[in-house]
């Protein structure tokens, strides 16, 4: 679904992506995770090319998105539902009026058609009658919630985690990670999920990458990382202060 090659982006000098390269398997879900600063947002932010390489190419249904301009990307960006790490909910709206946003702005749905699509959505993710509360008046794991729903409205084929259980109590981070499972699995999307939340990766990914040094030092599956003798995955995984990862830098 999405195939990144030779991926390479330095910000002064620093190279923060270096000649990268991953495949994100279509209906699967794969999950980036790495220490620290290691550039698992700078990646997220090309796959919606927000950011420009310096050079590689990402191709999203084969159609590669470093060579298009504003209008065609907004086109690939219809594929797209995106999480954001604070759930980036607009503070003025309901919660109805933020699920209803891309509607609002993409179809032609009336309003009475587009309560309806909410409606559906927020139960669909467990909070079914809070069309008309604030995003204030919500905890995290609801704003995180409010968020999966936005992102699903217009039946994206792709679905973008940008961190979805940063600053979540242990509970509230399971029941995020089993309903991004149960969307994924219900609406057969490809799901890519930045994240450091290793308990919560095994449990979810179908394929796991870790991000070193700007480049992806290890690919497999939730097994192969459990198995793997490799230093630098085995000092993450299991949080460990020697390795190959200097923590202090």
């Amino acid at each position: 679904m999405i195939e990144i090659r030779s991926l390479t982006k330095a910000f002064k000098n620093q190279k923060v992506i270096d000649n990268l390269d991953l495949s994100i398997v279509e209906g699967k879900i794969t999950i980036v995770m790495g220490p620290t600063g290691t550039g698992k947002s700078v990646l997220l932010k090309h796959v919606l090319g927000l950011l420009k390489p310096d050079s590689g190419e990402i191709l999203v249904d084969g159609q590669d998105i470093v060579s298009m301009d504003e209008v065609q990307l907004t086109e690939v960006r219809k594929k797209y539902g995106v999480c954001f790490q604070d759930s980036a909910l607009f503070d003025s709206m309901t919660v109805g009026e933020n699920v209803g946003f891309p509607f609002t702005i993409h179809t032609d749905l009336t309003r009475e058609q587009i309560a309806k699509e909410v409606g559906s959505l927020l139960k669909e993710v467990g909070l079914g009658g809070i069309e008309d509360k604030m995003p204030a008046q919500l905890s995290g794991g609801m704003r995180k919630r409010v968020g999966l729903a936005r992102a699903l409205a217009l039946n994206p084929k792709v679905l973008l985690f940008d961190e979805p259980t940063t600053g979540l109590d242990p509970v509230m981070i399971s029941a995020i990670n089993a309903l991004i499972k149960q969307v994924q699995g219900k609406t057969g999307s490809t799901s890519l999920v930045i994240s450091h939340d290793i308990k919560g990766a095994f449990s979810l990914a179908d394929y796991m990458a870790l991000l070193f040094d700007g480049k992806i030092a290890f690919y497999g599956t939730p097994d192969d990382f459990r198995n793997t003798d490799d230093p630098l995955v085995r000092q993450f995984v299991e949080g460990m202060l020697t390795g190959p990862i200097n923590p202090i830098q």
